[in-house]
């Protein structure tokens, strides 16, 4: 899975093939920095975003997923975790 740091927080960004279809979703998961080395808090559960588009294969998913959760962290819109 594909990730990336953007100032306090770790996303993790992926795709997703949708069942039975050769379309694509786009996978998002934002944690932010922990006391223990060892863990890392979960503030956004991975889970689909975009969900009104599919993609026609996996890159183009992780590249909307990339963007999203860029947009997420800069707007603040990003929600924690539950469970």
């Amino acid at each position: 899975m594909p990730y990336a740091t953007i100032r306090e927080y770790e996303i993790e960004y992926s795709s997703a093939q949708l069942p039975d279809s050769a379309h694509w979703a786009a996978i998002v998961a934002i944690y932010s920095a922990s006391s223990n080395p060892m863990h890392r808090n979960c503030i956004f559960p991975a889970q689909r975003v975009s969900i009104d588009t599919v993609f026609s294969n996996a890159v183009e998913a992780e590249e909307e997923a990339h963007k999203v959760a860029i947009l997420m962290i800069e707007q603040g819109t990003h929600h924690g975790c539950t469970g």
